[in-house]
């Protein structure tokens, strides 16, 4: 195949809240490969391996693996099995990985031969790798509601040590919590802070009342504090932000 005429580049960069080895498996394989593309994709990660695309309306690409460095870098052709606007071996996709705070950097190049071919790929790929990074996300923080009800049970730990040891589970070093009556940094700090909480309020537990959302990392789950008796007290929202380890970097609490 001639790479030679590829001139026109499209480029993308994406910020991927994961680590790097998590972020190279859907690339690697093919049940990954398939949630970011369409049932059916499949990928052969080796140099000559086969990549076939399947997308839900039906469109099917068809390439190649030509260079495979994991968890770095792949590079590998792309093209139409109908053959338009682009034969089979008449693209070439680059994506490099780079390790960056909080997660992972990916980085697209897609060289074409022809420039108004690249311009209507531009939202397809603008499209495409939000569904990669919604991908790797649902599979990262696959564990949201029970991270969500660890947190909420953890207030209610009387022990400081097993209080300690619960929030260390569930959130990084370096968390914060803030609502209308909390701005906390640290797990010491937050740890102290519910036990606190216990002595001002007494007999409190709150609990999770409905499934949590997740959009690439950013978890909301909703809540309900009830008194000894049972009695609802309040309701309310909590925003985690999570790490790219699966913790929680961040959480604000909305009433």
């Amino acid at each position: 195949m001639n790479m030679d005429n590829l001139t026109e580049q499209l480029e993308r960069d994406v910020w991927i809240r994961a680590e790097r080895d998590l972020v190279f498996r859907f690339f690697t394989d093919s049940a990954r490969f398939a949630k970011w593309w369409g049932a059916g994709s499949t990928i052969e990660p080796q140099v000559g391996g086969k990549v076939y695309i399947r997308h839900p309306n039906g469109v099917e690409m068809s390439g190649q693996v030509l260079e495979i460095e994991g968890p770095r870098r792949i590079v590998f052709t792309y093209g139409y099995v109908s053959g338009n606007p682009i034969p089979p071996g008449g693209s070439r996709v680059t994506i490099r990985l780079e390790p960056e705070t909080g997660g992972t950097r990916l980085r697209l190049q897609h060289e074409f031969a022809n420039a108004a071919v690249r311009d209507n790929h531009v939202q397809g790929w603008r499209f495409q790798l939000s569904l990669f990074a919604n991908a790797v996300a649902d599979e990262r923080f696959a564990n949201s509601e029970g991270i969500a009800d660890a947190w909420f049970a953890a207030w209610a730990i009387p022990d400081g040590a097993a209080r300690d040891a619960a929030f260390a589970a569930i959130a990084g070093p370096g968390v914060r919590f803030q609502d209308r009556y909390s701005m906390v940094d640290g797990l010491a700090e937050l740890s102290a802070h519910a036990g606190a909480a216990q002595r001002f309020m007494p007999g409190v537990v709150m609990k999770r009342i409905a499934p949590v959302r997740q959009c690439q990392g950013v978890v909301l789950a909703e809540w309900s504090a009830c008194g000894p008796e049972g009695k609802e007290m309040m309701r309310g929202t909590n925003v985690f932000v999570m790490g790219p380890d699966g913790r929680i970097e961040t959480a604000t609490g909305l009433s």
